[in-house]
C-alpha cells in the first residue's frame, strides 16, 4: 500500500480512524434523541423536535461520509440520489453537501499517482501520453480521474484506483450496516440494510477495471452512432487503471443546481431512455445512476439534438434479455385495473411469499400512486411528488405502510429496484417533465403487449433495440477481459 500520510487533504485513512468516525455516529444520535425526549417533556411539539433531530443527524452523517472515501463515500453517493425524498427542512440545508458527494472528493497526491501508474503500466508509462495533468479532474469513492492526451492525440480520461480501496470499501460498508438505522429518520420508506448488503456483494466487481472496461466497450459499440446517447470508447486498460476517451459536457449536478427547464427536460428524457433502452440494447443495466456519472452534451441547435453522455460502468447488472418481462406485464395490468392479475404476477415472481395473504385491490391501491409516471404521456417529476410517495409508505397510520411491510424484494430484482428508484430520484432532482411512458412502451418487455407492441417491436429506436438486445454483450463477453496499456 502506498504512503498517503503526506497527502494534501490529510484524510483519515487508517482502519481504526475510519471505524472510529463511523462508530461515533450512533453515539451522536443517541445523545440527540435523549435531548429530544427532554424537549418534548418540556412542552416542545413532537413535529418540531423530530425536524430538529433530523437536521442534526443529517449534519453529522453527511459530514462523516464526505470526509471518508471507500465504502463511506460510495454509500454517500448512492444515498445522495434520494435527496429528493428528504423533507424540505432537512434537504434544504444539506442539499449542497449531498450533491457534492456525487462528483468530488479530495485527491491523492501526484507522487502517489505517478507511483501507481509506474507499477501498473510500467516505468515508461509516460510514453503512452503526449501530456498528463497531475491535478485530478474528478475524485470519487474508489478512484480518481486525470485528464491527459493519448499518444495518438486523443483527449483521454485516466482512471486510477486508490491503493487499498477494496479494504476500505468492505470495512466501511461493514460499519455502515451497523448504523443503517440512522438513515431511517432521514429518508422515509428507504430500507438501508439491503442497499448496503447489495453494495458489499458487488465490491469485487467494482474494483475490477477489466470488467468495467468490458461493460463500457459493449455500451460504446452499441451507442456508437446513436443520436441521443454517447458512451466514451475504451482506449486501454491495465491493472487498476482504465483509459477512456474524454467526455466534455455539463455535469448533471450542474443542471440540477442551475439548469434551465429546457435543459432539465432534455436531460430527464434521455436519462429515462437510457434506463430502459440500455438493458434492451446491450443486455446490461448501468447500476450507478448518480448525477456525477452523466453529462448533458449541448450544441447550438435545438434541445432535441442534445445528447446524454454516460460514464462509469464499474457496476452493471447482467440482463441478457433486457429488463424482466414481468415488470412490464405487471405495470400494464396495474394500469388496466387488473388487481388479481397483478397480485398473481407479484406472487409468481416472489414479491409476495406463499404464506402471505393480501387483498388484490389493496395491492393495486398501493401501487397506482407510485406508477403514475407510466400512466400519462408526460409526467412532471418533482421533489414534492417523491416526498409524498416516501411519506405515504413510511407513515405507520397509512394502509400503504402495513402492506409494504408484507412485500418481499427477490434477490434478482434488488439491483433493478435500486437503479429504478435512483433514476427516479435524479429525475425528481432535475424537476424534469419527461415522456416516461413512451420510453417504457418502446423498450420495456411486456408493457406494450396490449397494443400489440412489445419492447423492440415499437416505433423508432424500439425496433433496433429488440434486434440487438444482448447481442453485443455476448459478443464482447467472448473477448479477453482487458487489453494492456
Amino acid at each position: 500500500m502506498f504512503d498517503w500520510e503526506a497527502r494534501v487533504s490529510d484524510l483519515p485513512r487508517k482502519a481504526v480512524t475510519r471505524t472510529a468516525r463511523l462508530a461515533a455516529l450512533p453515539l451522536g444520535i443517541a445523545g440527540r434523541a435523549t435531548l429530544g425526549l427532554g424537549k418534548r417533556i418540556g412542552g416542545r411539539s413532537a413535529e418540531a423536535v423530530t425536524a430538529e433531530l433530523q437536521q442534526a443527524t443529517a449534519d453529522q452523517l453527511f459530514k462523516v461520509l464526505g470526509e471518508l472515501k471507500g465504502g463511506a463515500m460510495k454509500f454517500g453517493q448512492v444515498l445522495s440520489v434520494f435527496e429528493a425524498a428528504l423533507p424540505e427542512e432537512v434537504a434544504g440545508p444539506y442539499r449542497a453537501a449531498l450533491t457534492k458527494l456525487q462528483d468530488a472528493a479530495p485527491p491523492m497526491p501526484a507522487a502517489s499517482v505517478h507511483t501507481a501508474l509506474a507499477q501498473r503500466l510500467g516505468k515508461d508509462w509516460r510514453a503512452n501520453f503526449r501530456s498528463f495533468e497531475d491535478r485530478p479532474a474528478a475524485a470519487a469513492s474508489i478512484g480518481q480521474v486525470h485528464r491527459a492526451v493519448w499518444q495518438d492525440g486523443r483527449s483521454v480520461a485516466v482512471k486510477v484506483q486508490y491503493p487499498g480501496a477494496g479494504e476500505a470499501l468492505l470495512s466501511d460498508l461493514g460499519q455502515l450496516s451497523r448504523v443503517a438505522w440512522l438513515v431511517g429518520p432521514l429518508i422515509p420508506g428507504l430500507d438501508i440494510k439491503p442497499l448496503i448488503t447489495e453494495l458489499r456483494s458487488r465490491v469485487s466487481e467494482e474494483l475490477d477495471y477489466a470488467l468495467e472496461a468490458q461493460a463500457q466497450r459493449v455500451h460504446a459499440e452499441e451507442f456508437l452512432t446513436d443520436p441521443d446517447i454517447t458512451v466514451p470508447a475504451v482506449v486501454a486498460q491495465g491493472d487498476q487503471v482504465l483509459v477512456t476517451e474524454w467526455l466534455d459536457g455539463t455535469p448533471l449536478a450542474e443542471v440540477i443546481a442551475r439548469g434551465s427547464q429546457v435543459e432539465r427536460d432534455r436531460a430527464g428524457h434521455l436519462l429515462a431512455r437510457f434506463l430502459f433502452a440500455g438493458p434492451a440494447r446491450t443486455g446490461l443495466l448501468h447500476a450507478d445512476p448518480h448525477p456525477g456519472n452523466f453529462r448533458l452534451l449541448k450544441d447550438d441547435g435545438p434541445a432535441q439534438g442534445w445528447r446524454l453522455g454516460v460514464l462509469d460502468f464499474g457496476t452493471v447488472d447482467r440482463l441478457p434479455g433486457g429488463l424482466p418481462a414481468p415488470i412490464g406485464d405487471s405495470l400494464r395490468m396495474a394500469l388496466a385495473g387488473d388487481a388479481v392479475g397483478v397480485l398473481e404476477m407479484l406472487r409468481g415472481e416472489g414479491f409476495v411469499k406463499p404464506s402471505i395473504e393480501l387483498d388484490p385491490d389493496a395491492v393495486l391501491d398501493y401501487l397506482l400512486p407510485m406508477i403514475e409516471p407510466a400512466a400519462v404521456d408526460e409526467f412532471h417529476f418533482t421533489r414534492s411528488w417523491m416526498r409524498s410517495q416516501a411519506a405515504r409508505i413510511a407513515d405507520p397510520r397509512s394502509p400503504a405502510y402495513n402492506l409494504g411491510k408484507q412485500l418481499n424484494l427477490p434477490p434478482d430484482y434488488l439491483l433493478i429496484h435500486r437503479v429504478t428508484l435512483s433514476t427516479i430520484g435524479v429525475l425528481c432532482q432535475l424537476g424534469a417533465q419527461a415522456p416516461f411512458r413512451a420510453e417504457m412502451r418502446d423498450w420495456l418487455p411486456g408493457f406494450a403487449e396490449a397494443s400489440g407492441r412489445s419492447a423492440g417491436n415499437g416505433s423508432g429506436n424500439g425496433t433496433a433495440g429488440g434486434k440487438t438486445a444482448g447481442k453485443t454483450a455476448s459478443k464482447t463477453a467472448s473477448k479477453t477481459k482487458g487489453e494492456s496499456a
